[in-house]
Parts: C-alpha cells; structure tokens; sequence
C-alpha cells in the first residue's frame, strides 16, 4: 500500500452534505459557511509516547484522537461537523489501520462527523485532527465570560483517568520509583480498575451537555489538563479568582482514602468533563439539564473578584486548610 491507496482507501467518503460542496480528492475541501451559525476551528495534535502510549490499541487510539477535538468543540457548545486528520506512521500496516479506522468510523458516524480531509507521511507515531464545528450565530460559550457570584460546575467524576495514567506508567516502569500506595492502587476491585481504565482510553465528550448550556452558562472549558490548570484558564481570560472546595468534587469513592487523592482530582487531567460557570438563579436550570443528559452536575465553587495573583484558593472543610499543590495541571514543555 502506498500513501495515495491510503487516501483513496482510508480517507475517502461519499459526499452527502449540502455545506461540503467538494470533499477528498482535491488540494482543499470546500465548506459553504451558513449566516446563521459562528463556526469553530480547532486543531490538536497527539503524539506517541507524550499523549498515547505506542502499543495502544489501535481501536482505542482512534476513538481517543477523536474524543479529545469533540471534547474542545463540547466545550464551546458547538455540533461538531467535519474534521481533518493528518497522520505520520512508520509503515502502512493494512491490518492495524483497518481496526483504526473502523473505530474512526463508528465515532464520526456515532456524533456525525463528515472526515473531510487530511494527509500522511512516514515517520514515528503522529496524529493531527482539526474539528470544525458550529453553534448558533453569538451564543457559543468562551473562557472570558465569568462573573463575580458564579456558581462552579463541573460535569462527571474526576480522578479516574489520573489513576489509569498512574498504573499504565507502572507496567512499563515509567514512573521512576514506586509511587505511594500503587500496590493498594493495584488491589482495588477490577470494576474499579476497568472504570479508570475507561476514563483513560475512552472519555465520553459531553456534546449534549454542552449545547444545553448555551444561554445558561457563563464560561466553560473542557478538563484536560487539570481541574485547577484549565479553571485557571477562565479565571485569567475573565480577570476573576475563585474558591473551590475539596470535598465539593465529584470522585468515586473508593479513591478518597488515598494519601495522593487531591492530586489526582485538582491536576490530574485527562478527565474531558467540562468545567463552566452560572449565575446561581440558573442553578434549577442546570438541575434540570443534569437529569435530561444524564450526567452528574456539581458544585464545587464560587467566582470571586479579582484581588490577588493567586488566582483559586482550594479549601478542605473538613479542617479548614488550605490546599496547595506543587504541580497544577500537564504541561507540554515542565
């Protein structure tokens, strides 16, 4: 196989849109953009042995290179439509790429997502999805908008996929030494494990959660970095501090016991659940659109004035301490 049977065979698709108006087989798709909607551009690249390990499941790798660009679009509110997917592979393996792509497949075909476009080369493990989507003409939810009083929400559980992360760098001895309780971490129930393992290789990006916050939400983000990094984020682009309160996130509870449990639910990342603020007369609102998506809706915190350069204070109220982290999130370049 060589790269233009790939394309041909892999990143072809009949076109069936009224907007894509020229698809795959031309030096550039062609999109007529409607009047009534904004569209997003986003664009994320994952690499082997910084995003993914390299002996990742084909099918899983797929579906999380996915999971991940539908997460940023959830995130804005926005249906997403198309993407483009660029790849470097060290060889044209027909076997592999027929489990990676009939994953691809199923999740475009699962939120309806057109692959519009994208490119190979040989070379280590890379992939490059860029996602547009769309949301009605202004309502699309951004970092910028929190106001003094919100309310801090934050959809699902949070932990999990930092545990997953933890175990799977100690089989391959990854971690440097030992990390405290792994062998506790190791004898937790298999559901349990399944479940983290889950949160790690398939998150869910919350598409419905993050259009029925349009015209509720104040701000929102999705939570890949960190809880207290990517909160970070709205507080800095709307000028704000915060408090948020440990016992106030939502966790499974069979990891509250652990001594690195407020590590693993303020920086741990990997999560994909979104973060968003509301004024607190919405709080019914958000009840209601919890019980119609499904998904567990918390409150952890409250958006305060700007007043100093620590931008969200943690507390424990259980003893009224502080917590304070040495690492807040992932950084590409720490």
């Amino acid at each position: 196989m060589n790269e233009f049977d790939f394309i041909r065979h892999y990143l072809s698709s009949n076109n069936t849109d009224c907007e894509l108006l020229h698809g795959i087989g031309d030096d550039a798709a062609i999109v007529r953009f409607s009047a009534d909607f904004d569209y997003h551009i986003s664009t994320d690249m994952l690499i082997a042995g910084r995003h993914f390990f390299s002996d990742i499941a084909p099918d899983d790798l797929a579906y999380k290179i996915l999971a991940v660009n539908i997460s940023d679009m959830a995130a804005m509110g926005a249906k997403p439509k198309y993407i483009l997917l660029s790849a470097a592979m060290p060889k044209l393996d027909k076997k592999w790429l027929d489990l990676f792509f009939a994953s691809l497949h199923k999740v475009l075909n699962d939120y309806q997502i057109k692959l519009i476009g994208g490119d190979t080369v040989k070379g280590d493990f890379v992939f490059n999805v860029t996602i547009i989507g769309q949301t009605p003409k202004g309502l699309a939810l951004k970092r910028n908008g929190a106001r003094v009083g919100d309310d801090i929400w934050v959809s699902g559980y949070l932990g999990l996929a930092a545990v997953a992360l933890l175990l799977e760098q100690e089989k391959r001895n990854l971690s440097g030494s030992l990390k405290n309780n792994i062998q506790d971490i190791i004898r937790l129930p298999e559901n349990i494990l399944s479940q983290c393992t889950n949160k790690l290789l398939r998150p869910v990006p919350q598409i419905q959660l993050g259009q029925a916050l349009l015209n509720i939400a104040n701000s929102a983000l999705d939570c890949s970095d960190g809880l207290l990094q990517d909160l970070g984020h709205i507080l800095e682009k709307s000028q704000k501090n915060a408090v948020i309160y440990l016992d106030k996130i939502p966790s499974i509870p069979e990891l509250k016991s652990f001594s690195d449990y407020p590590q693993w639910i303020l920086s741990g990342g990997d999560d994909y659940e979104l973060i968003f603020t509301a004024d607190k007369q919405q709080t019914q609102q958000i009840q209601k659109i919890s019980q119609e998506c499904c998904i567990p809706l918390t409150k952890i915190g409250t958006i305060l004035d700007r007043e100093n350069s620590v931008l969200c204070r943690v507390l424990d109220t259980e003893n009224g301490q502080e917590i304070k982290l040495d690492k807040l999130g992932f950084d590409h370049f720490s």
